[in-house]
């Protein structure tokens, strides 16, 4: 018999317990436990940014809490977010609301999230509180780590990208956040190194114009990630403007600030070609951190003789060609990074290997002032610890995609750099916090099968 709903008139009191509504294998019940420690003082950290006069505001902690969920299940959006947690009784649970607590309107919860968070930097010291509970419950090993970066499209048009020099800053419209940040960032005496952007979003102009990773050309964000190759494990992330440069310099910020703050320090570091200039490779032998990293190698289409079969003779300061020919150098160091050797214009033109050699009047070898560091490299390259590094490496990778599919996050939703900061430090609190959580469950199972 087919069955009916035969009420239509609600109950005027329920027995109703929210904790027994939360199973026990929830990813949040899991997680719980762990952002109740993690947490612990936050309100004495804020209380500098508070008034001590008029309504009370929202608790920093339920913010925090909201704010892992978002990420934690890919709702960016802050308005979704508001909404979904005063639907989902999981949700409400983990944010410590009961079933009559008001959530937060989403537009003060934008305020106080655009406003306080971002002024205390308190979302850095929550991340490295996870992390140091990572290292207590011995889920990072120290030993050896892997460096890379993806690219976050900013939450910019890639229409409307203009020359730095044909902006205008003080029109009212500009006046933002991001403009502010980017102004008072400017060096004014800028590196030599770098070559000044050509074009940048007037609305977030910290971001870069790039199409790297084979993606189309849009401005975007690096999101730099330092992990722990044991288990995954992210000891620390940066946000950058997503320029080569710029990554490979926020890596030895990483690298310094997690031995100071965490005192962790690597024996070796895994990351690709794009990291494996002479001046970052020598940076890292200098710290006694082994580069498991392939050196970036500058070739010349035109040469036909490989860089390889030149000598290179160190006590008389000179490369030998393959037909016994000395390439001199000036000892002039260009672009700040190496020195050329340059054969005799009257050896080569006489020589029966011209042909095989260079189309020049004249054959030229670049050596790098660092060669030294990277033929250290190079040395690493054939052994097994490199071989062991390079698939090591490849988690990062994985923590990236799995950012990106499961999380939902591709495209930045705060502007500027200190918005770029906040949500790459939130993205690596709740992926190391399931990690956590998987980890100890997985090795709590294999304790009992022991």
């Amino acid at each position: 018999m087919m069955g009916r709903q035969t009420t239509d008139q609600a109950r005027l009191f329920y027995a109703f317990n929210l904790e027994d509504r939360v199973p026990p294998n929830h990813l949040l019940r899991r997680m719980n436990g762990i952002v109740g420690e993690v947490l612990v003082g936050i309100h004495e950290e804020l209380e500098l940014y508070y008034s001590h006069t008029g309504r009370p505001s929202i608790d920093p902690e339920l913010m925090i809490r909201m704010l892992i969920v978002g990420y934690c299940y890919g709702i960016r959006s802050e308005r979704q977010l508001c909404e979904q947690v005063a639907l989902n009784l999981a949700y409400r649970w983990f944010c410590r609301l009961d079933l009559d607590d008001e959530v937060p309107d989403h537009s003060t919860f934008s305020k106080n999230r655009h406003g306080r968070f971002r002024e205390s930097d308190l979302l850095r010291h929550v991340f490295e509180r996870v992390v140091a509970t990572c290292i207590t419950a011995g889920l990072v090993k120290g030993e050896g780590f892997a460096v890379d970066a993806s690219v976050m499209e900013a939450d910019a048009s890639r229409y409307h990208g203009e020359a730095p020099d044909e902006i205008d800053w003080s029109d009212p419209k500009r006046q933002t956040r991001a403009v502010r940040e980017y102004l008072e960032a400017l060096d004014p005496e800028p590196d030599p190194e770098r070559k000044p952007p050509k074009v940048i979003s007037p609305s977030d102009p910290a971001s870069a114009w790039t199409a790297k990773a084979n993606k189309r050309v849009q401005f975007g964000y690096g999101l730099n990630y330092l992990i722990d190759n044991e288990n995954a494990i992210i000891v620390d992330v940066e946000a950058t403007p997503a320029r080569t440069y710029d990554e490979v310099a926020s890596t030895k910020t990483m690298i310094m600030r997690t031995a100071d703050r965490l005192g962790l320090k690597p024996s070796r570091l895994a990351a690709d070609t794009a990291y494996g200039t002479g001046k970052f490779l020598a940076w890292l032998l200098e710290r006694d951190i082994a580069p498991h990293i392939p050196v970036w190698e500058r070739r010349d289409k035109d040469d036909k003789f490989p860089r390889a079969a030149f000598a290179y003779d160190r006590e008389r300061e000179i490369y030998v060609c393959p037909n016994g020919k000395p390439l001199r150098t000036a000892g002039t160091i260009h672009d700040g990074r190496v020195r050329n050797y340059l054969a005799s214009l009257s050896d080569c033109r006489v020589c029966p290997l011209k042909q095989k050699c260079t189309p020049a009047p004249f054959r030229k070898i670049a050596r790098d002032i660092n060669e030294d560091a990277r033929e250290h490299a190079r040395a690493l390259a054939d052994t097994p610890g490199f071989e062991q590094s390079s698939k090591e490496r490849k988690k990062v990778e994985m923590r990236f995609g799995h950012l990106k599919t499961h999380h939902r996050f591709e495209r930045m939703r705060l502007r500027g750099l200190s918005g770029a900061r906040d949500e790459f430090h939130l993205a690596a609190i709740v992926q190391n916090l399931k990690t956590m959580v998987l980890r100890l469950t997985s090795h709590e199972r294999m304790a009992a099968m022991a």
